[in-house]
């Protein structure tokens, strides 16, 4: 396994570093990493590193979440109102419907298998896109209109209501049937999430503010609260859950607003932490990858993906129906809406794992959708802000 992990670090580092200096996302390269060394290639890996990357990909979640809740300012978000609300769900689901028209003709698969594929997809990824809207907020551009935060926390709701459909549907494909219960856990999970994310970040702040200890103390007390809450809720088997992905986020949205000097500080922390993180997220998804399916699903599955991320895009154009944005802000909204990658890599190959018939073209469908919206997106982000975008001494 150390070698593993060693080939992991400085493989997978040294190709996300390539790839930026050619002005690619740093994950393409770890994705290549992952899928050159890993088992349907070179099978260089340790099967005991592949046997526990689940649970490794869920921990670079939790890192990621959690940076974004430290980042955000959720004061900013009660101005917006609507937008903010109906981007946490209506672009996805357009997405998951576009899915649904376009897979099963395309693809050849059923519609609940195209329901599975559709809640892996339409998840935004926090990974692209979480750092660039920082970015953002840090030098201006978008803030007096809230559009950074606005996608921001869109992102990440949107990500656990795709995360919660996901359950549902595979729940259905394993014979546990259609179930009011589970369509009605949706909000309520989310409540909950918030509810819980909130309580246990005012009482770390208080904790924080008491009892005076190293702020790398204080991500380690973070990080286990934030395992214990994925634990549990692994474990509940009752109908009505919790989301524990956004009561993580919220944590940290809850410790900015009562100790906003400690967040900023631990924020630092996250984002040394997710240098390495995203490195195993990455690579450990590449790793699973069987790139000679790739050959059978060919230019259909390319134009699923585009396909419904047309109809994602046209979900963030209602959403931003009567607002006072600007057709080049509202351009630039529906583009940096569009990523994917933290969500696909951490769920995509859940399906086959537990031995769906649709395993192997929902992981492919993935990881292509990575490759492909992945570099697009970031490339977006980064060429059109400066253009489409008001800096904040502009607006003033």
């Amino acid at each position: 396994m150390l070698l593993s992990i060693a080939l992991i670090l400085i493989v997978g580092s040294g190709l996300g570093w390539i790839c930026r200096k050619i002005k690619l996302p740093g994950l393409i390269g770890m994705l290549l990493t992952g899928i050159v060394l890993g088992p349907y290639v070179l099978n260089i890996f340790d099967e005991s590193i592949l046997a526990i990357s689940a649970d490794i990909r869920k921990i670079a979640l939790i890192i990621i979440l959690t940076r974004a809740g430290l980042s955000l300012d959720i004061s900013g978000l009660k101005k917006i109102g609507r937008p903010a609300f109906l981007m946490c769900f209506v672009p996805a689901s357009l997405e998951l419907i576009g899915m649904l028209i376009l897979a099963p003709g395309l693809l050849g698969i059923s519609y609940l298998e195209a329901a599975v594929m559709g809640a892996v997809l339409a998840a935004v990824s926090p990974a692209v896109v979480v750092p660039r809207m920082v970015k953002l907020m840090d030098e201006g551009y978008g803030v007096a209109k809230n559009i950074p935060q606005l996608i921001l926390a869109g992102a990440s709701v949107d990500d656990v209501y795709v995360i919660v459909l996901f359950s549902t549907f595979v729940g259905m494909m394993q014979g546990d049937g259609v179930s009011v219960i589970r369509f009605v856990n949706i909000p309520v999970s989310i409540i909950l999430g918030i509810g819980i994310g909130i309580l246990t970040g005012r009482l770390l702040a208080i904790f924080f503010e008491k009892v005076h200890i190293r702020d790398t103390v204080k991500v380690m007390i973070m990080l286990s609260f934030s395992f214990i809450l994925v634990a549990v809720e692994d474990m509940l088997n009752t109908p009505i859950t919790y989301s524990a992905l956004i009561a993580i986020m919220f944590i940290g949205i809850a410790l900015k607003k009562h100790r906003k000097e400690v967040s900023v500080r631990l924020s630092s922390k996250y984002n040394k932490l997710w240098v390495v993180a995203e490195v195993f997220l990455f690579v450990l998804v590449g790793a699973t990858v069987n790139i000679g399916y790739l050959g059978k699903v060919g230019t259909s599955a390319i134009i699923v993906i585009f396909g419904a991320l047309i109809f994602r895009m046209l979900g963030v154009f209602i959403c931003l129906l009567g607002t006072n944005l600007g057709k080049g802000e509202r351009l630039f909204s529906m583009m940096a809406y569009t990523p994917k990658a933290t969500v696909q890599a951490a769920i995509g190959g859940i399906p086959l794992s537990l031995g769906l018939s649709c395993g192997d073209i929902v992981l492919t469908i993935a990881v292509l959708a990575i490759v492909i919206t992945a570099p697009l997106g970031a490339f977006a982000i980064d060429s059109t802000y400066k253009k489409l975008l008001l800096k904040n001494t502009e607006c003033d």
